[in-house]
């Protein structure tokens, strides 16, 4: 089957991968590796990549180093420098999907428009734009990167110039010599900002919250140093190994000892004072938080930027548009040619949610009116045979998110295989399916939430994305990802309700492990 090819009508799989980011690549992955062929990735885009071909922005890079921002299976000893850029790690992507024998089972330009559990049959009916199939697994891979996030602006609709967000870059647009304001300044907009600023005729940053921003070491990676993890794999490993130790071993300060992050805040600031002279300016720049509550970006270059003399910073979030003058929620204006929202993604909030109807016949989105929660970051109460790759709590603020995507893909790995054991695979074999219970549910996250209360991420002083409507953190793990790993080992069926054709009940399995066994 190639690549392009429509779902047929009513065909059933055994897995649905929704999602070709690193997590549904993963994914797949992880299942041709267990021996299963039978399944079929659906991408409602046109190509593989999820946020790394979605984020083209000028300047788009990533701000964890590329040896551990990749797959243990699958190391690349050519990236060509320690943090690599937006076109490299989507081109590893496309390796990954011709490497590994995923371009067979890829749907593109599959839109998943509805996904409904059958409590009959025991699967999962699948609307796409293309086709409708059947399932007994749902993975959704959709990320928490791929919707973005455009605030309601009061007239905003009737701004004549140019409007985009920063994951859907309009590079047919020239901004040189323009009048640019750029709203926000997260991860993305501290890339964009340097980028564009030598082009652009003004450049105004609209800044609601300052960010504390550290210097970004990052260099070209010789041919020397390529060559030699070509020719030994294992220093590739090696090099690997050493980024995820600094990291494991700096993670306590954020989760457990907020207090001991001074001595970063005062090289945070000596950067700042190095590139930025102006007092007034600094004190615009200097957050009133602890470093860590929200994410630490990395540059070396947004704070010259910000001190050239054609950009101008606003202490104060867009309240207002007016024609083609911007007005802040402090009063200060400025004209525009065009905007461009670095407003983040719906990560607390994702629109996938809305397209998911469980058992109870209601959706994912209104079983999490109140907060996201699942059952290790993977499964949800309500809603069978449905596992999320990078789910609630399964974040990181500090280190790789390939870690705790690997993790989540050996919880995959053993959930189909409880399956099989429990006779829910093969002809003329019962139909089974795994639903969390949802005593384990909350047991689950009563302990995150608990400690997640000493975090800097709830108690640095800020509001971050990490925090959802109610001010509860359901985006971040809080702990190692050796933590995780080992909460994520194999399926506990404790913490499972065995459902078979014609019954809401079933035996407990083999493992009866505490359902309270992992979080400490």
């Amino acid at each position: 089957m190639g690549q392009y090819e429509h779902v047929r009508e009513g065909r059933h799989v055994r897995v649905a991968v929704i999602g070709s980011g690193f997590g549904g690549l993963g994914a797949a992955v992880r299942l041709r590796r267990e021996g299963i062929t039978d399944f079929v990735v659906l991408e409602r885009a046109g190509s593989v990549g999820g946020a790394w071909r979605d984020n083209s922005y000028p300047g788009c890079a990533c701000d964890v180093p590329s040896h551990l921002y990749s797959f243990s299976f699958a190391p690349n000893p050519d990236w060509p420098r320690t943090f690599s850029g937006q076109r490299h790690i989507r081109a590893y992507l496309e390796h990954i999907a011709d490497t590994f024998g995923i371009r067979p089972h890829l749907r593109l330009d599959h839109e998943v428009r509805l996904m409904r559990w059958d409590n009959d049959a025991l699967r999962w009916e699948i609307e796409t734009g293309r086709g409708t199939l059947t399932a007994d697994v749902i993975v959704s891979a959709t990320g928490p990167l791929s919707d973005p996030k455009i605030p309601d602006i009061p007239g905003l609709d009737g701004f004549p110039g140019k409007v985009f967000h920063s994951a859907r870059w309009d590079h047919g647009y020239d901004l040189r010599g323009k009048r640019v304001a750029v709203i926000g300044t997260g991860a993305s907009a501290i890339q964009i900002v340097p980028a564009i600023q030598p082009e652009v005729a003004r450049l105004t940053l609209f800044q609601r919250t300052p960010p504390w921003v550290m210097p970004r070491v990052d260099r070209a990676i010789t041919g020397a140093e390529r060559g030699l993890h070509r020719a030994l794999p294992f220093t590739g490993s090696l090099r690997r190994g050493l980024l995820w130790s600094i990291r494991e071993l700096q993670v306590q300060a954020f989760t457990k000892r907020p207090n001991e992050l001074g001595l970063v805040e005062a090289l945070a600031r000596a950067n700042m004072t190095k590139a930025v002279k102006d007092p007034a300016l600094r004190a615009k720049l200097t957050p009133a938080y602890r470093i860590g509550c929200k994410r630490i970006l990395l540059s070396n270059a947004y704070y010259p930027a910000l001190a050239r003399p054609n950009v101008d910073v606003v202490a104060s979030g867009l309240a207002e548009v007016r024609g083609s003058t911007l007005v802040a929620a402090d009063g200060t204006r400025a004209e525009a040619d065009a905007i461009v929202f670095g407003t983040g993604f719906h990560v607390t909030d994702m629109p996938i949610a809305e397209r998911v109807v469980g058992a109870d016949g209601i959706t994912l989105a209104e079983a999490w009116k109140d907060g996201m929660e699942s059952l290790r970051g993977a499964t949800a109460a309500g809603f069978p045979n449905w596992m999320t790759i990078i789910g609630p709590n399964t974040g990181l603020g500090n280190s790789s998110m390939i870690l705790m995507i690997e993790a989540q893909l050996n919880y995959l790995a053993d959930y189909l295989r409880q399956l099989d054991g429990l006779g829910g695979r093969g002809t003329g074999r019962e139909r089974v399916a795994l639903a969390p219970r949802p005593s384990a549910v909350q047991v689950w996250n009563q302990r995150v939430q608990r400690r997640m209360a000493r975090t800097v991420w709830n108690t640095g002083g800020c509001t971050s994305w990490y925090l959802d409507a109610n001010g509860r953190n359901t985006t971040v793990w809080p702990g190692t990802t050796t933590e995780f790993r080992r909460a994520t080992r194999q399926v506990n069926l404790a913490e499972y309700e065995v459902i078979r054709a014609g019954s809401r009940t079933g035996p407990p399995g083999p493992r009866t492990a505490s359902a309270k066994e992992s979080v400490r």
